[in-house]
């Protein structure tokens, strides 16, 4: 079957009407800010003192929803760039509504990055520069080094961009751990070399996130990007949150991926095809009247890991969550 043949599908199952609104059934997002991230803030906020940048690091497929607001009440009149990494898995086609938007919120220095293959990233060193020169340093004027904040809520890839900027600038490797769990940024809080001319150092923070998140939509597409530890949320709820999403925005990979005959708006169906297609099976003993028999049944929560895992690795499409 052919792409446009299953977005036809796909738009014709659509008529039926998928789900206007996601019911979260009165969940509470109080709970999915650990408590050493309020640590991490704290001591993030002191450092902004030696700051003569900062670099607000965000994924491009949450383009809002990843902006911190104590981050960005804590930026005062010092530089400030927004780098949104990921860009190969959002929307290239949402990027100008994206930009106009972030505009109109003060964001003047935009820069979309691939830290993977070091896409844009060597526009960010420039531009840092030219900020920093032509803005007041007062107390580090006499400084002829730049340091650099590296601020952002976790695992948008701030590891990897400090990574990416030094195999640009210096031709040397790793300085800081990466992974895929919110909250492995080691080396917090020391400089990181990231460039000789001009003499550039970056100072990578832990993941941030607000003490008290927006709303639980907000909270959910961090949630879905790996910014919150899944199981703090629930696989389950986000599994069907996703599906939501990519109905919503007609983005359709899904049924493609896992065989499925159509789009659909129930997550049962869709994880018993994702569990069918990637071998997700358990076996469970039954007892009977004449034993134990081993019966082979579908793993539900290893195929809501699994759809997860694929959205955030751009197997189900370029989606921009925002």
């Amino acid at each position: 079957m052919t792409g446009l043949s299953v977005a036809l599908r796909a738009a014709r199952a659509g008529t039926g009407g998928f789900r206007e609104r996601f019911d979260f059934g009165g969940r509470d997002v109080a709970s999915w800010f650990p408590g050493h991230m309020a640590k991490g803030l704290r001591r993030m906020r002191a450092s902004l003192r030696r700051a003569d940048c900062i670099i607000e690091l965000n994924g491009a497929h949450i383009p809002l929803s990843g902006r911190n607001p104590a981050l960005q009440e804590a930026l005062g009149i010092r530089p400030h760039v927004l780098v949104l990494n990921k860009m190969d898995l959002a929307d290239p086609r949402r990027q100008p509504t994206v930009l106009e938007r972030l505009k109109q919120l003060g964001c003047a220095h935009v820069v979309f990055t691939d830290c993977q293959h070091d896409g844009n990233v060597k526009k960010i060193v420039p531009l840092v520069a030219n900020l920093v020169g032509n803005s007041p340093r007062y107390h580090r004027a006499e400084s002829t080094e730049y340091n650099i904040l590296v601020i952002g809520v976790p695992n948008v890839g701030k590891s990897s961009l400090i990574n990416s900027l030094r195999r640009l600038h210096l031709k040397k490797g790793k300085a800081t751990m990466v992974g895929g769990e919110p909250g492995i940024t080691k080396a917090v809080l020391t400089r990181i070399q990231v460039c000789e001319k001009p003499l550039m150092y970056l100072v990578d923070t832990p993941g941030v996130l607000p003490p008290k998140l927006g709303d639980v939509e907000m909270g959910m597409k961090l949630a879905l990007c790996g910014a919150i530890r899944d199981h703090l949320v629930g696989e389950d709820i986000m599994a069907d949150y996703l599906l939501y999403a990519l109905n919503k925005q007609q983005e359709f990979g899904y049924v493609r991926r896992y065989g499925l005959p159509e789009a659909c708006d129930n997550i049962e169906p869709v994880l018993r095809h994702v569990a069918l297609t990637q071998g997700r099976t358990q076996k469970v003993k039954v007892l009977t009247g004449t034993g134990n028999v081993n019966v082979t049944m579908l793993n539900y929560p290893a195929a809501a890991y699994e759809f997860l895992r694929d959205f955030r690795a751009g197997r189900l499409g370029r989606v921009t969550l925002d």
